[in-house]
């Protein structure tokens, strides 16, 4: 997957942070980048920063961390370019609030994106990519200790997410779809394209 040139990328939370840096980074060398994020205030400027500099790129606004929004965010990539090549989950959501402070709402929040998004996104969209015959899915993941203080419900569903990359990996290895978690530093984008060349 070296030649990028018209491939279709679908990337969630594309609005900002490490799914923004790809989603220019893949547009510069030439994909069809699928831009989601929940709002569009962050997402519809991202889009429009690659359009202006002659790349492709259209915004999509759904929530992830549900099922409707999920497979309505594929039917509309799938109804435009009739193909998605390389998904990239990440979509997240940080709240900065310690474990003792935490209520319940705030756990389910966090798991429903960053876990039960990436689940969604990669059932739905492994089976259009195994009925093709080959796929890229990457899942971005924050495992830095450090920037993740008082922030128990975030650390746990990264290691779900760890955890879940590595069995969808192994899952989805006999149609053609290679699955890899990434974590998301300052050589995120170089650490991405590696994989392409794999």
């Amino acid at each position: 997957m070296n030649n990028l040139t018209d491939k279709v990328v679908l990337i969630t939370g594309a609005g900002k942070g490490s799914g923004c840096m790809l989603a220019k980074a893949f547009a510069e060398r030439g994909a069809i980048v699928a831009a989601n994020d929940i709002s569009p205030i962050n997402v519809e400027e991202v889009v429009d920063e690659i359009n202006r500099q002659d790349g492709r790129a259209k915004a999509y606004i759904e929530d992830v961390a549900k099922k409707l929004g999920a497979q309505n965010l594929i039917k509309q990539v799938e109804d435009e370019y009739s193909r998605i090549d390389i998904l990239i989950n990440h979509a997240s959501v940080q709240p900065h609030v310690a474990l003792l402070d935490m209520d319940e709402w705030d756990w389910h929040r966090v798991f429903d994106v960053n876990l039960t998004g990436a689940f969604l996104m990669t059932q739905s969209v492994g089976r259009v990519m195994r009925a093709k015959g080959s796929g890229l899915i990457i899942n971005l993941v924050d495992v830095d200790q450090e920037s993740v203080r008082d922030e128990a419900a975030f650390v746990a569903s990264m290691q779900g997410l760890i955890g879940f990359t590595q069995q969808a990996a192994r899952e989805l290895s006999p149609y053609g779809i290679r699955v890899y978690a990434v974590e998301t530093n300052e050589d995120v984008v170089k650490n991405v394209f590696s994989l392409l060349e794999e």
